[in-house]
């Protein structure tokens, strides 16, 4: 499990309330980010944003002349990856700060990094083939799911459940094979719809280069 303090990225600074909108702007551009937070120590102010630099057309001021525009999104040390997540994609960040029980500030989460954490959690670089089935919520059991799997001396990587509308859900396997026939006639004896199946090495290096694709992305 991943919290917080795991994710932290220690390399790129904070901004100081004195610092001016031209330092700000200097160091997104070198660390490749759209925010920054702004600190006093491990007094947290809150975060700053090229675009609301750029708007109030005084980049020679310092940051502490508009601190009313700054936003002060908050996740603790302690909070899970998945929290982390729904905040950065809210608020549409490009990093997000991290603080202790008292606020108190500690470091960075980038959005590069949790790009990297997402990818790891969900096996992309693992070998093996991927099943997306469609269950009734009610009838929806995770553990019959990964008996059906490991009955046919497989094992799930992976998985990933999402909604399709008030009655279905969408459930995504990455497994450690990819010879997936077994384990699909298992499914279909059990009555379980099988959305997808790919096993191929071709799709992994394509979810591979794509993931690349995006990683490459949040480099710009």
């Amino acid at each position: 499990m991943y919290i917080a303090k795991d994710l932290i990225d220690f390399d790129i600074p904070a901004l100081k309330p004195n610092d001016t909108g031209l330092t700000a702007l200097s160091w997104m551009d070198e660390y490749k980010v759209s925010h920054l937070p702004v600190v006093d120590g491990d007094n947290y102010y809150g975060i700053v944003s090229d675009i609301e630099i750029l708007d109030h057309h005084l980049p020679e001021e310092k940051l502490i002349t508009f601190q009313d525009a700054f936003i002060r999104p908050i996740i603790t040390e302690g909070d899970h990856i998945y929290q982390v997540i729904k905040q950065i994609s809210l608020l549409k960040l490009s990093l997000i700060p991290v603080v202790d029980a008292n606020e108190k500030f500690i470091g960075i989460i980038t959005l590069h990094d949790l790009a990297k954490k997402l990818a790891t959690m969900a096996s992309i670089d693992e070998p093996g083939g991927i099943i997306v089935l469609e269950i009734k919520q009610h009838d929806y059991l995770l553990s019959q799911i990964a008996q059906i799997v490991e009955s046919n001396d497989a094992r799930i990587l992976s998985s990933n459940v999402t909604s399709q509308d008030s009655n279905n859900l969408e459930v995504t396997l990455k497994i450690n094979v990819q010879e997936l026939s077994g384990i699909i006639q298992t499914f279909n004896r059990y009555n379980y719809t099988i959305k997808a199946s790919i096993f191929n090495s071709k799709f992994a290096d394509d979810v591979k280069q794509r993931y690349g694709y995006l990683m490459n992305y949040l480099d710009l």
